[in-house]
């Protein structure tokens, strides 16, 4: 799988990297990931308070990431940050399925925002760009489709949109209970170091690899 930046975001954001995986040959998870989660959730509570998270360094170049990108974060949260402050209010994590929910974990564990797509249903290399004015998304759980305005940093297949970058994934190439080989994105921002984009990726391949089995590569992009 090629991944490839347009010039232009490049241009605008120079400090953008993103860590890209795969994992290929997955099965259905034949044990539950209730004692994984839990440990998790315990590590996590020790480490953060409701009350830290604004001035957390991920967290600070999310929002600083949304805020030149037209996205209000203090409406759409950056994923690992919403996540953790369900965790820390005792709101339940909903379960998706096992690779999703292993992947969570991940971003839960990181702070880092993480996005997989179902390898078999992306057309042809990966690409980030602006979106075009008037280009239509359908993300995950929309009820329709939106419009975009040409500002988003958006990922598109040959095809079709697959994500608007780095918080929302398209519901044509979600993973599902029969996806058997996967994409996984650990998703940069200017401020975030590489080897966090790493870390991220590796968890959310390990946690995978324990309860779906598969085989796995990941490689940093610049």
């Amino acid at each position: 799988m090629n991944f490839y930046f347009d010039p232009k975001v490049k241009e605008r954001f120079p400090g953008l990297k993103v860590c890209i995986g795969s994992i290929s040959g997955m099965h259905p998870a034949k044990e539950d990931m209730e004692e994984l989660r839990e440990s998790v959730f315990t590590k996590l509570r020790e480490k953060y308070s409701l009350e830290d998270l604004k001035d957390v360094k991920i967290f600070r170049a999310y929002r600083d990431f949304f805020w030149k990108i037209n996205v209000d974060p203090t409406k759409v949260r950056p994923a690992g940050e919403a996540l953790i402050r369900r965790v820390l209010r005792g709101s339940p994590i909903p379960k998706i399925n096992p690779v999703v929910d292993a992947y969570n974990l991940s971003s839960i564990e990181t702070g880092i925002a993480l996005a997989a797509f179902d390898e078999d249903l992306v057309k042809g290399h990966l690409t980030m760009r602006f979106s075009e004015p008037g280009e239509l998304f359908t993300g995950i759980g929309m009820g329709e489709q939106m419009s975009l305005g040409g500002n988003e940093v958006v990922l598109s297949d040959d095809e079709k949109l697959v994500a608007i970058y780095p918080y929302r994934d398209a519901d044509s190439t979600k993973v599902t209970d029969d996806t058997k080989n996967a994409i996984l994105l650990s998703c940069g921002v200017p401020g975030i170091e590489d080897n966090l984009l790493e870390h991220a990726i590796i968890t959310a391949i390990d946690y995978i690899t324990n309860f779906c089995g598969g085989v796995s590569e990941y490689k940093l992009r610049a």
